[in-house]
């Protein structure tokens, strides 16, 4: 059987890292044509004697030339223009995780070249997805989703007529603030806000996790993925995730998908769908692990990001643009010290209250909304 190639965008990520493992215990199935990261160049270079890519992308140009000198055997590019590079390549696969809008554009060229996509960036399609939406169908490539909830969902319709869909059911850990109220959000540090009770992520979904951002992400996501309405979308607090999403048909049928909070499993199936690839992780034990599922429903009250996520998808234009990148800007002055918790989801209400939307928006349009929401966030603190 042919190897199937994959390049990866985001190698040192934790999604990146978690596929390099898929990749090494199964080296007959797959090979790594691709990697690449930002700064992490050390770790970098311990995937390239690892591995053995094609070619790797760096952010920066001086990484990139001392990469080529060291790894003269190496194609070795750098900045948007190498991602891009990297997602129209030869291959059988592109996993893109990426962080944030930059995600963005090289899955747009990824499909446009006829590249299927396996993508753990949500922005992605919050942003974009109307065009990248339109591009898969022109194509043909698949959009394949990586992030555990939509791994589930897309699971769980398989072998079900898209039309007989009621409602998608998608499930949220609730984050380290659970039950808090308002007042109690005003003192968050940092290090409680990192603390993440389920799930091994990095630092930026990590804190959308906390402020639910991330879950107001993914129901935008499910949104175009899915093709359905927003309001067919219903988000539900699930402590133990071990249910990673539901849906409901119209005869009154609910299909969940569970298993144990382990990423290589919806990244596995990515690579092979519509196979599964057998492997040795951890697996449920049902009768102890899932015999006290509990369920509730978000506070939106307290947690308005996921609200506004609602409200700005409804909306659509370039609300949703302004809603993400408000919150990546916010979420890195976060990290940076420079500002409160709460002050994330009340500077993106105020960002969103003062938007002047635009609509019908191509690729450029999308990038200068980005920069304009990042830039009203700026302003108003």
């Amino acid at each position: 059987m042919k190897k199937k190639t994959i390049s990866i965008l985001g190698s040192t990520g934790s999604i990146g890292t978690q596929a390099l493992d898929i990749i090494e215990n199964n080296p007959d199935v797959y090979s790594a044509k691709v990697l690449s990261c930002s700064r992490r160049i050390s770790e970098l270079k311990e995937q390239i004697d690892k591995f053995n890519p094609e070619m790797v992308v760096v952010e920066r140009e001086e990484d990139a030339l001392a990469l080529a000198k060291e790894y003269p055997h190496l194609q070795v590019e750098y900045g948007e223009k190498g991602l891009i590079t990297a997602a129209e390549i030869d291959c059988d696969m592109v996993l893109n995780s990426l962080m944030g809008m930059r995600g963005m554009i090289p899955t747009y060229h990824g499909l446009k070249a006829g590249n299927d996509i396996a993508f753990a960036n949500k922005e992605t399609l919050v942003a974009g997805g109307e065009v990248i939406m339109k591009t898969v169908a022109e194509t043909g490539a698949k959009l394949l989703p990586v992030d555990s909830e939509h791994s589930a969902i897309f699971q769980c319709l398989q072998g079900n007529p898209e039309k007989a869909l009621r409602k998608i059911i998608l499930t949220a850990s609730g984050g380290p603030f659970r039950g808090y109220t308002l007042d109690q959000l005003e003192n968050v540090t940092l290090e409680q806000a990192l603390k993440h009770p389920k799930w091994t992520m990095g630092s930026k979904i990590t804190i959308d996790s906390a402020t639910l951002m991330n879950k107001g992400l993914e129901v935008i996501e499910a949104k175009w993925l899915f093709d359905v309405d927003i309001d067919q979308i219903q988000v539900v607090v699930h402590p133990q995730s071990i249910v990673h999403s539901a849906v409901e048909y119209h005869d009154g049928s609910v299909i969940a998908q569970m298993g144990k909070p382990d990423m290589r499993v919806p990244i596995a199936y990515a690579f092979t769908y519509p196979d599964r690839l057998e492997n040795n992780y951890e697996s449920l034990d049902f009768f102890t692990e899932a015999a006290n599922l509990t369920f509730e429903k978000p506070d939106m009250e307290v947690f308005k990001n996921l609200k506004m996520a609602f409200e700005a998808s409804r909306m659509g234009g370039s609300y949703p643009v302004t809603l993400n990148g408000s919150n990546e800007m916010l979420v890195q002055l976060f990290l940076e010290g420079k500002i409160r918790f709460i002050d994330i989801q009340n500077t993106i209400e105020k960002v969103l209250d003062q938007h002047q939307p635009k609509y019908n928006m191509e690729l450029e349009g999308i990038v200068e909304a980005d920069k304009a929401a990042r830039q009203a966030a700026l302003d108003l603190l």
